[in-house]
Parts: structure tokens; sequence; C-alpha cells
């Protein structure tokens, strides 16, 4: 018997660190090779890191939440050969966790401080360890008690959300009953289990301690960026936007099997893409920090997205050489890759301009925040049908309020205002999105 050392790998891209976002084992588990012991996640991407061996888990060396620096010990394993470190030289070389592909991921951040791996647990004698995970694989096909982590990989946690599944209730088969893939269709194909009652109304003094990690914190440090460097202003405006749903209902009636449903969106970028071809400063970068505006000639076009894990940026790029088609079709993939965390680093990175759109909830009026280091975001808000006078009498009008926000150090009020009101005349008369010039 020995001991086996687990690195942190180097999970591409450059990156000098990752955080630790979940362990999918606990000290006293055995785990076969290329079970999935951990996620971490870099400024792009979460990653999943497999064991390259056999073995019993000794020690985990960092909590959830902690920033790991490449190369880092992370777990120490019980083997059946030699292993990788002896008595004498706790030194010896060691082997890294295999690094497999980066899935789903966040918008671009700046790199957090790294901090030393901190143990999480020692080793356990190694009888009542055996014992233990014997116990845990005889009880494998049992759901789990009241309060009990199940484990499975991030890609199983958010299927089992979209599909409303408690995944406490599902019987995992994978290695100490980890929660696979077959696992939540076998629950899906036998229904889910009852839930229990309620027990009646009763006060609820719980305070439940959540860490900020993953996602939610390169969320939370984005928009601490974007709110602290930038000073917004915003200006909202109302558009009528009846004559523009009264062509995109003809487009799609018309419309080629082999062409996506147009939504408002492919509208609006088109729209966007003629206004800023009159304002190409609203297309920009702004470096504070060295004093630079960096004025782009390709439209990158961000399209914040609400997925199950947090909010996401895919990109559509080059929007100035799309047409509403071609526009519509890339926006269907990338809120599809999003929802299914298969976006690509490519995909969610290099926005120039950023929409943001809560659809039929989208409120009356929002103050979107800049997705830093732009200097504009476009809001749209819902539509609805109101009374307006035409002059005569009063008539029912779809309409819509576009909130947008820009950088008063880059965009003065005057031109937002210019901005906008072009956007709006454009889907008003929606027949000038289609004039060149």
């Amino acid at each position: 018997m020995g001991e086996y050392l687990i690195k942190l790998p180097d999970v591409g891209e450059g990156v000098a660190e990752a955080e630790l976002v979940e362990w999918n084992v606990k000290v006293g588990d055995l785990v076969r090779e290329d079970a999935v012991l951990a996620a971490v996640m870099t400024d792009k991407a979460t990653v999943e890191i497999p064991s390259p061996v056999d073995g019993e888990i000794l020690w985990l060396g960092a909590e959830i939440g902690d920033t790991v620096a490449i190369g880092s010990p992370i777990v120490r394993l019980k083997v059946a050969g030699e292993g990788n470190v002896t008595a004498g030289n706790q030194s010896a070389p060691v082997t890294e966790a295999k690094p497999p592909a980066a899935t789903a991921s966040s918008e671009k951040e700046t790199p957090t401080k790294a901090e030393p791996a901190k143990p999480v647990e020692t080793s356990r004698q190694p009888q009542r360890a055996l014992a233990e995970s014997a116990q845990r694989v005889a009880n494998i096909g049992a759901p789990r008690a009241e309060g009990e982590k199940p484990l499975a990989s991030p890609a199983v946690r958010l299927r089992a959300r979209e599909a409303g599944i408690d995944l406490r209730q599902v019987a995992g088969t994978g290695p100490a009953g980890r929660i696979r893939h077959e696992d939540i269709e076998a629950f899906l194909a036998r229904g889910q289990q009852t839930s229990r009652p309620a027990a009646g109304l009763a006060r609820n003094e719980a305070v439940e301690e959540i860490k900020v990690i993953g996602l939610r914190r390169k969320i939370a440090e984005k928009m601490k960026l974007s709110k602290s460097r930038i000073p917004h202003i915003t200006y909202v405006e109302e558009v009528d936007v009846t004559a523009l749903e009264d062509l995109r209902a003809a487009l799609n009636k018309e419309k080629r099997a082999d062409r996506p449903k147009l939504t408002l969106l492919p509208f609006l970028m088109r729209a966007m893409v003629k206004a800023i071809a009159e304002q190409p400063q609203l297309n920009s970068l702004f470096d504070d920090e060295a004093g630079v505006i960096h004025q782009h000639g390709g439209i990158h076009i961000g399209i914040a997205a609400q997925t199950a894990n947090g909010l996401v940026v895919p990109v559509v790029k080059h929007a100035e050489a799309r047409d509403l088609w071609d526009c519509g079709a890339e926006v269907n993939r990338l809120a599809e890759a999003a929802k299914t965390g298969t976006a690509t680093r490519e995909d969610l990175s290099g926005s120039t301009i950023t929409i943001t759109s809560l659809g039929a909830m989208g409120g009356v009026v929002t103050t979107p925040v800049i997705n830093h280091p732009e200097v504009a975001i476009i809001g749209v808000n819902k539509m609805m049908i109101r009374p307006m006078w035409d002059g005569t009498q009063f008539v029912p009008r779809k309409m819509m309020n576009l909130s947008s926000s820009f950088d008063h150090r880059i965009i003065d009020g005057w031109d937002a205002a210019v901005f906008v009101q072009r956007i709006k005349a454009l889907l008003e008369t929606p027949a000038l999105i289609f004039v060149d010039g």
C-alpha cells in the first residue's frame, strides 16, 4: 500500500490559479480512476478534476471557495501500489490530475489573489475509513438522509435543476453513491417521489450562511467593478413597436424552414448597428487606468442571459456583417449553449456593447449596469398594449421602453439621447432597418 498525491493540473488558457467550487468526494471515500474528484472555476470555465488512479481519499487540500495555485496539492489517496509519495520523501515527484475539457462559463473577471491551500481534514484510521466506505457502497441505491449533500457533477446538477429534481431523492449508482446522468434518467422514468406534507404554520428561526463562490462571486466582483468605477447615466425612451411586431409576424409566417423564428432581438441588433455607424464612440472599451478609449470597428454584441448557474453574456461577433436571419440564428445558438453549459470561452468574451432583456418579465423601467469596460448597455423592457392618441382618437398600440445606461466619462447625455432616439426611429419604422445609408 502507498500514497498518491494529486496536484491541481494546468486547466489551460495560461491561468495561474483556479477557485475550488465543488468537492465530489470526502475523506474515506473509495474512488475509481477517472472518477470526478472536484470542480474548479477559472476566469472563463468550470473544469472537472478526475482521479488518475483508484484509491481511498485520505486528505483534501482546500475548502470550497479557496483560490488554489496550479500545481498545488489538492488530494492525497491511499493506493494499492507504491504510489508517488514515500514516508522519507514527501516532496517526491507527483502526477497531476488529468486536465479535462472546460464547460460552462462566466463573464471575464479580474483574477483574484491566490491563497495557500488549506487542509480540510486529516486522514482517519484506515480500518475505520475502509469500513465506512464499504458501508456507503452497500447503501448505494437508497435516498440520502436529511441534510446529506449528494455527490454529482455540475452537469448533472444543472440537469436536475432544469427538471425540478431534488437530488437528495435520487439513488446514485456511481462511486461512493455519486449520481450520474443514468440515475437522473431512471428517476424520471419511475416518477419523482411524493414530497413530504407541510408541517403546518410555524416560526422559522433558521439562518443559513451561504458562501459566495464560483460564478456568483465573479458576478459580484464584476458588478462592484462596474458600479464603483463607472459613473452611470441612464436614459429611458418609449418606443411604439406595433409596426415592428406586424413585420416580425409576417416574416415568421413566410420564413423558410431552415431559418430561425425571429424575436425582437435581431431587429434591435440591426438597429444598433446602423446607429453605431453614425456614433462609433458607442462601440468602445475604456481603459480607465491607461486613459485610453479603444474604439472598435467590429460590432460584437453581448446578450446578457440568465442561466441556472447565474448571469452570463454570450457574444454575437461581427453583428455588422450579419443580416436579420443570421443574427437570429446566432442568438439562438448562443442561448442554447449558455443554457446547457456548453458555451466556449470564445462564445463568452469579446463584447463591445451589450443588450440586456428580461423578456416578458422586463418591467416598465430598469437601470442596467454597464458591462465593464464597455461604455453602453441597451436594456429592453416588456411590451404592453396601451391606448395612444393618434390626433383624433385613442388607439391600441404595442409600446415598449428602452432603458439604457452609458459611461458618463465618455458619453455625454446629449449623445446618449441621440443614440437611443436613432434606435427608436428605426424600430418604429422598421423598413428603415433594411435601407442602406
